[in-house]
């Protein structure tokens, strides 16, 4: 019989590129001291730390607001460290919660609240917490700001899973960049059914019923970019409202620019925020458009100029 809790995930981001940096003997003591501290917190507000897990922490609590509390108090903390760091040993935080029945064996814990917070902590983006709809119903209502995200196909799991995102961040104008006007919310004559994407030889169609989507460098991603400024899961792709909507989650940003009748528009920086993908246009992964070696991604979403290859149908 399990025990109705709440699990955390905490995982430092970037740190082979800190073991590069500083070497084997000197990142091990930072990334240990990082999870030592990552501990600490979470025991300071009522969890009991299961396991570390090399430059991470799981952690377990016996409610959604304590562990809300701790993952606030550790984003909070880290974000005011790491400024004062140099950028190439800078290892964000991104953290995954979920509440549900965990089965404690021999000190080990198990279920699908822990199976759900791991992944949820590998799709949230550096500096981001990602937490189940079980979470913040324990929470009282303004308690904490958070934005719904939606239904989020996970995957092992037959179901979406509604998620949302902390905004832990104390003063949100400074957090988020985007140099750019963003595109509105809704196109009124929009006919999105499908979004085609192509990166050099690779060439993939997604129907609206297969988002979301993530773009990344690593296998978990549905389209994959392998390049070393893509982040593992860089950014996310989702229907919303008859709408299609990139979200950046990535460490070093996204950059969207759109083919119009004038030609190309300005560029539009995304960083840890959001925009309405529409017509035809081109995605920069982790560099700006404007420098031609960034990984681009050229995009579709009004059915004209089908990009089909053996790889299009995606099933």
């Amino acid at each position: 019989m399990g025990v109705n809790s709440t699990v955390v995930f905490a995982d430092l981001t970037g740190s082979t590129r800190v073991f590069e940096a500083m070497g084997n003997a000197r990142a091990t003591e930072t990334v240990t001291r990082l999870t030592q501290w990552i501990g600490r917190v979470c025991e300071a507000h009522g969890g009991r730390v299961v396991k570390s897990l090399g430059d991470g922490v799981f952690a377990i609590f016996s409610g959604g607001a304590a562990a809300t509390h701790a993952v606030i108090e550790l984003q909070r903390y880290h974000q005011k460290r790491l400024a004062g760091w140099p950028v190439p040993l800078r290892m964000a935080l991104q953290i995954g919660v979920a509440s549900g029945d965990v089965v404690e064996v021999e000190g080990d814990c198990f279920g699908d609240a822990v199976n759900l917070a791991s992944r949820l902590s590998d799709l949230a983006g550096p500096g981001q917490i990602w937490v189940t709809e079980a979470v913040i119903n324990q929470l009282h209502e303004g308690a904490v700001q958070h934005r719904d995200l939606g239904p989020i196909n996970i995957r092992g799991r037959s179901e979406m899973q509604v998620v949302h995102r902390l905004d832990w961040q104390e003063d949100l104008t400074s957090f988020l960049t985007v140099p750019a006007a963003l595109v509105p919310a809704r196109l009124p004559d929009s006919t999105f059914g499908h979004i085609e994407l192509a990166w050099l030889d690779v060439r993939s169609m997604f129907r609206i019923d297969q988002l979301p989507i993530h773009l990344g460098r690593v296998g978990d991603a549905q389209f994959v970019v392998n390049d070393p400024r893509v982040s593992r899961l860089h950014a996310r792709i989702e229907e919303r409202q008859g709408s299609c909507v990139l979200i950046d989650v990535s460490t070093y940003g996204t950059w969207v620019r759109f083919h119009g009748n004038g030609g190309l528009s300005h560029e539009i920086a995304l960083r840890r925020d959001e925009c309405v993908l529409h017509g035809r246009g081109e995605i920069g992964l982790g560099a700006p458009l404007s420098d031609f070696s960034a990984p681009t991604i050229a995009f579709n979403t009004t059915g004209d100029d089908v990009m089909l290859s053996r790889r299009a149908i995606v099933d």
